[in-house]
């Protein structure tokens, strides 16, 4: 697509944060693929601000790895594309260049963190971004604008060089169109890297070439104590109809369910464990050593006046939250009590897997709320459990995927599969298969 073209799509998403025109070779399997990068990915010689103000004079002096290897196998990298701040949000509405726009009803949300990245996949902007995934902030999105997002295992896609917010949760991957083009992807951005002492050592398969398998046989685990919460019948009657295809392909589908107090700890445990290890992944946001800085009588005033001016209230708020569960007094009855949670659920969601092949669930119940609102009650059960249910696979690491089911209200919504730990070419393939039976097309601004 020209640059004009991006720049004219843009005018009505405002996903863009800057443009970019590179591309350093025509030898690779990405060579023609247009795509972005969330604003989080640093890029030698680009702005990368994570949508925050703080860093809107940040100069890459280097480049990530992920980026890296999508340069180095021909891809033309046109965009960094709006986020939530810092990647803390779920609809793209707290970025510093303000909200991104829903290419299927632009007085919606794109969803977050990611939302700039899928709203210019979902658009035909761009074949193909970019993504991070810390709670949902892929998979969500994806749901909201009705492509495929892809989160694979944690450690299989290097993380250096992309802006961090919680580091035991984060995840790098991907936007795309189809599944097909998400295992391309995954292809060239997986593999060890001794720059990030997480990344895996394992092989990377050719999950292109292994993209077809037999449903008849096939366990397909239901994630039931989620839909149990979801009281909108358009959306488990489409889920339930779409069950229905893959049983009479063959399928196996067996109901799973989860003890009602780990799905009620969900939301806490995230937020106590992402905001603590956000507080300390962000101290070095001071006004000192980059970004943005703010005049001050004495180190300590320049400081916290940078900090004041440069972050939103809810990164503030998130900060705060942070700061208290790792204060000296709290950190064995919050902090360390939350991660004995998170191995708890983490054990009970493993088990899943000794009966199934895959987990499926609706992504979320809901379209993309409007960008002016109302938002849904966030101290429901419904939001808590449901609307952040995507996290047990940042809790365990596991591969999840969301692609597009149907539309309600002529808005996307997607279902999301999980798998077990690096067996992303079975969740791929599986992926694939649910796809060809759904024959969902999109649109193209």
């Amino acid at each position: 697509m020209s640059s004009s073209k991006l720049k004219e799509i843009n005018e009505s998403l405002n996903a863009v944060v800057s443009f970019v025109d590179l591309k350093t070779t025509s030898e690779g399997i990405l060579d023609g693929w247009d795509i972005a990068l969330k604003d989080n990915f640093n890029l030698v010689g680009t702005l990368t601000t994570a949508s925050s103000k703080i860093l809107e004079n940040h100069q890459s002096i280097y480049t990530a790895t992920a980026a890296q290897k999508l340069l180095d196998a021909g891809a033309h990298i046109v965009a960094k594309a709006s986020m939530d701040e810092l990647g803390m949000g779920g609809t793209n509405l707290s970025a510093a260049t303000g909200p991104v726009s829903n290419p299927y009803d632009l007085s919606c949300v794109s969803g977050g963190s990611s939302g700039g990245s899928a709203a210019l996949v979902a658009s035909g902007a761009v074949r193909a971004a970019t993504g991070t995934d810390t709670g949902d902030s892929i998979r969500k999105p994806a749901s909201y604008c009705g492509v495929v997002g892809l989160k694979p295992t944690y450690g299989r896609i290097s993380r250096y060089g992309v802006i961090p917010y919680a580091s035991s949760l984060d995840h790098v991957g991907m936007f795309t169109r189809n599944v097909e083009d998400a295992a391309v992807l995954l292809e060239v951005m997986a593999g060890r890297d001794d720059l990030d002492m997480t990344s895996s050592f394992k092989d990377v398969p050719e999950y292109s070439k292994l993209l077809t398998t037999d449903l008849n046989g096939k366990k397909v685990g239901v994630f039931k104590s989620i839909h149990d919460y979801i009281d909108d019948s358009r959306f488990t009657d489409a889920f339930n109809g779409f069950t229905k295809q893959l049983e009479d392909k063959g399928a196996e589908v067996v109901l799973l369910e989860m003890d009602e107090k780990l799905l009620n700890a969900l939301l806490p445990i995230y937020n106590i464990i992402s905001n603590s290890e956000a507080v300390a992944n962000h101290a070095n946001l001071d006004g000192v050593r980059y970004g943005v800085s703010h005049d001050g009588d004495s180190l300590e005033s320049i400081m916290t006046q940078t900090r004041t001016e440069g972050f939103n209230s809810q990164v503030k708020k998130r900060f705060i939250y942070g700061a208290f569960a790792l204060d000296d007094e709290n950190q064995e009855l919050i902090f360390n009590q939350a991660k004995r949670v998170r191995r708890l659920i983490v054990d009970t969601y493993k088990k899943f897997f000794d009966d199934v092949d895959v987990v499926m669930s609706l992504a979320t119940s809901q379209i993309a709320p409007k960008i002016e609102g109302p938002f849904m009650d966030q101290t429901s059960k419904k939001y808590a459990i449901v609307e952040n249910h995507m996290v047990i696979n940042n809790f365990s690491g596991f591969p999840s995927i969301t692609i597009p089911l149907t539309t309600i209200d002529e808005m996307p919504i997607g279902i999301n599969i999980s798998a077990p730990a690096f067996e992303e070419a079975a969740l791929l393939a599986f992926a694939n298969e649910c796809e060809a039976l759904i024959g969902w097309k999109g649109i193209n601004l």
